[in-house]
């Protein structure tokens, strides 16, 4: 089983896709060990603000498959085929980590915005503090540490999902 952390954006209905997409991920993966959420400024476009939060879980998925999957689901919520880098979004579920794992295609892992975007580095420490950076070899939490957490204002938010439960 591989350890998967990945990013979840939204800026569009963002209590309704968050909810959405979280629902989805743990039909897929069950157990979800999520981050808390934050409320961010949308960064390289004018917009309003994202959710943004990490969330961890454990696939035998392949990572093209798992790639494959997210895209479908940020389909099913309603992202448009053919979205833009920056630009609004219903859904936007970004694989960080795939294990130790180094890559640049089908998708770039580790991302490199793990490094210059708070709202993905200061969830990924809470839940992935210990781990090490597989090329920067620092801990998430060295990174968040020294981030210059001045240059990106985040503020959490109240996480109100709830696993969902099957009507019997």
């Amino acid at each position: 089983m591989a350890q998967v952390y990945l990013s979840i954006g939204t800026n569009v209905n963002r209590q309704e896709n968050l909810s959405n997409g979280l629902n989805a991920l743990y039909q897929h993966f069950g157990e979800l060990r999520l981050s808390s959420l934050f409320e961010s400024e949308a960064v390289g476009f004018d917009g309003s603000p994202f959710y943004n939060m990490v969330v961890g879980f454990q696939t035998k998925l392949t990572i093209e498959v798992l790639s494959d999957t997210l895209r479908n689901i940020e389909y099913q919520y309603g992202r448009a085929l053919n979205a833009k880098k920056f630009s609004p979004r219903t859904l936007d579920l970004d694989i960080l980590l795939y294990d130790e794992l180094i890559l640049t295609q089908p998708v770039q892992i580790p991302r490199d915005e793990i490094a210059f975007n708070a709202f993905v580095l200061w969830p990924l420490a809470e839940i992935a503090a210990d781990t090490v950076h597989p090329l920067l070899k620092l801990t998430y939490q060295q990174m968040w540490q020294a981030f210059d957490k001045t240059t990106q204002h985040l503020e959490t938010v109240p996480l109100t999902w709830s696993i969902p439960t099957e009507d019997k």
